[in-house]
Parts: C-alpha cells; sequence; structure tokens
C-alpha cells in the first residue's frame, strides 16, 4: 500500500514481468507529482504514461486531477488495468485510459500526431537493459509536441543508461528537476 495525493493505493504486483513491480522511478515520480503541485499542475491535463507497468504514476497522476492515458506492452495491461481501476473508481475527475503501446511500433496509426496531444509525457524507470532504446526514444519524439513536458525519472543501472541519456539530451530540452543521488535516480 502507498499514499500519494491523500489516498491510500493498493497495487498488485506480480513477479510475472517487468511491468508488474514497483520500480524505484515510479515511487520517486510520484512523489515528485504529489509533493511539486505549484510546479506540475496536472488538474485538467492530458497525461500519457509510457510503460505503466502497475499504474502507480498513472494512479497518481489521476487522482491529482489529470486525464491520463496509461500505456504499456499487451501482456502488461490485464494487471494494470485492475490497479487502474480499483484506485481511481469514484476518486477520479477523468477516468484513466489504458491501452497498449509497443515502443517504436504503428506510433502514427494507434497514437496520431494529429489527435493526440499531450500536456505531460510521464516515464518511470523505462530505460533498463534491453534492446529498445532506439523505439523509446522514437516513441518519445512522437508523443511529444511543442508545448509537451516529458518527465522521466530513472534508475541508472548500465552503462547503456548513460549513453541513451545523451541520446535523450541530444534531442529534447532538458532540465534536471530533483536528483536522488542515494537512490541514482
Amino acid at each position: 500500500t502507498y499514499h500519494y495525493a491523500g489516498h491510500d493505493i493498493v497495487i498488485h504486483e506480480s513477479i510475472d514481468h517487468f511491468g508488474a513491480v514497483v520500480w524505484p522511478g515510479a515511487l520517486a515520480l510520484c512523489s515528485f507529482l504529489d509533493n511539486n503541485r505549484h510546479q506540475v499542475d496536472l488538474q485538467g491535463k492530458e497525461v500519457l504514461e509510457l510503460g505503466a507497468g502497475t499504474g502507480l504514476v498513472a494512479i497518481v497522476a489521476s487522482l491529482l486531477g489529470a486525464s491520463v492515458t496509461a500505456t504499456d506492452l499487451p501482456e502488461v495491461l490485464s494487471n494494470l488495468r485492475a490497479n487502474v481501476m480499483r484506485n481511481t473508481r469514484g476518486r477520479c475527475r477523468h477516468p484513466p485510459q489504458v491501452a497498449s503501446l509497443a515502443w517504436g511500433h504503428d506510433l502514427e496509426s494507434a497514437y496520431p500526431a494529429s489527435a493526440c496531444r499531450y500536456d505531460y509525457v510521464l516515464a518511470a524507470d523505462v530505460v533498463y537493459h534491453h534492446d529498445f532504446l532506439k523505439e523509446l526514444l522514437d516513441t518519445m519524439k512522437h508523443l511529444c509536441r511543442p508545448g509537451t513536458t516529458l518527465i522521466w525519472a530513472n534508475k541508472v543501472r548500465f552503462e547503456g543508461d548513460l549513453r541513451f541519456t545523451q541520446d535523450f539530451q541530444r534531442t529534447f530540452h532538458t532540465s534536471l528537476l530533483v536528483e536522488d543521488g542515494e537512490m541514482k535516480i
């Protein structure tokens, strides 16, 4: 059980998939959103979360007033949907949506640039030891328009994480909002 945005949040985790565990970046991002509402006002904003996993970040964003689309791979969606529904039903002005999104695949057909405009794109611990970092960056570029703020919390684990961070910094105007040296987030 977690407590954010004035609510207890019960998350069901599983060891079946990477996306079924609450990772440190998700906790850091939830704390940041909850404690910095003056800096990041989510009330009535359009938000998409990449790699939503258990849904904790999407749930917190919804409880803070955002209209949220939580995305992940198809095999994670049933647990994600159950966590989101359990923790937001009757508590949110905008019921969150849960949708499939495989990074780099069918982006224009599933998330057309002309129709999908997000105020915020959120991502927590989406960079880990895998082969899809180029696709992740392509997806971030596709979803972010002028005026979109991408907030990314990530625990540095591997050398590839640093290379991705450099590519990310070459692609986007970046600002370091918070750094947790102890957790390497």
